[in-house]
């Protein structure tokens, strides 16, 4: 499997994050103890964790005319990702709400902007090469014109695919979401995703059951227990992950399928790209904001050390 570059179709939004000790309680007023706004979006953190892992990035999804839009722009190009498409006319990109709660644990309400809007014809200005790896979302994949142009381009394409559902990806079309796990090389979720892609609790039973049905490699990530890896025709595996203190977990996951793909690109076998991305998605969460992954140097010193 030859990576040379890696293209996400996913979204990138603007997060508008609050630090809060517990979620309100409906009807409730409550402070924040701590805000901030900082692109985010599963596109933009993969690519970033992708990048700072040394794979070159393009970011081939929808983006805003707008306040938010120029300020997705600025900090992709500040990252070194270049930026496939010009702007959606007169819709800016759009936003969440982050709300991470004393645990670390986050919880997001979304307004949709440009991002929703990837049409056939837009897309068909994304220059693949035969060696990119493509990064599709379920938050990218939901919206029907997303769906519609990705799944067309889809047929035609015969590079790398990885599909990571996301907590929404179970709600676009069963027909069309059972195409995409089809032709997608790697199916990437937690283990929450991957229960509502199976119906089973058990994270092993869940990655062998998804990996039947696309004849294809599995990972389902277990948080702080790491990761199950399941490579096309064999067994399970489990790829331990690493303690550490858990700071915000916003990103984390996205950070592991920019880590996996990164590593495989610089020749690792699936197993030891899984250990580095569990890695990666360890530092990410001893740190604040949605794309806080580490670089290269800071993995293999922490890989070094764990």
């Amino acid at each position: 499997m030859t990576i040379g570059r890696l293209v996400s179709l996913g979204n990138v939004v603007i997060d508008i994050v609050m630090r809060i000790d517990a979620l309100p309680k409906p009807g409730a007023d409550m402070l924040a103890s701590d805000a901030s706004i900082a692109v985010g979006g599963s596109a933009f953190n993969t690519l970033v964790a992708a990048t700072r892992q040394g794979l070159p990035c393009v970011y081939g999804g929808a983006i805003g005319t707008g306040a938010f839009g120029d300020l997705a722009r600025t900090a992709l190009q500040r990252e070194g990702i270049r930026v496939a498409l010009d702007p959606v006319p007169d819709v800016d990109t759009g936003f969440d709400v982050a709300m991470i709660d004393a645990s670390g644990e986050r919880t997001f309400v979304t307004a949709v902007g440009a991002e929703a809007q990837l049409t056939t014809q837009r897309l068909s200005a994304v220059r693949f090469e035969m060696d990119d790896a493509v990064h599709i979302s379920g938050y990218g994949f939901l919206h029907p014109a997303n769906r519609r142009a990705i799944g067309g381009w889809l047929d035609g394409f015969r590079g790398t695919v990885l599909f990571d559902p996301g907590p929404l990806g179970q709600g676009a079309p069963a027909a069309d979401l059972d195409a995409l796990i089809a032709r997608a090389d790697w199916w990437s979720g937690n283990r929450r995703e991957a229960r509502l892609a199976t119906g089973l609790d058990d994270p092993e039973a869940a990655a062998l059951a998804v990996a039947e049905r696309s004849g294809r490699g599995v990972i389902v990530r277990l948080g702080p227990d790491g990761c199950i890896l399941v490579e096309a025709g064999e067994r399970a595996k489990h790829v331990p992950g690493h303690a550490v203190d858990v700071v915000d977990t916003n990103g984390a996951g996205d950070a592991h399928v920019g880590a996996f793909l990164a590593a495989l690109a610089a020749g690792a076998s699936p197993m030891v790209a899984a250990d580095r991305a569990n890695a990666v998605a360890a530092l990410t969460v001893t740190r604040r904001g949605p794309a806080s992954s580490p670089d290269r140097a800071a993995t293999d010193d922490f890989l070094r050390r764990d």
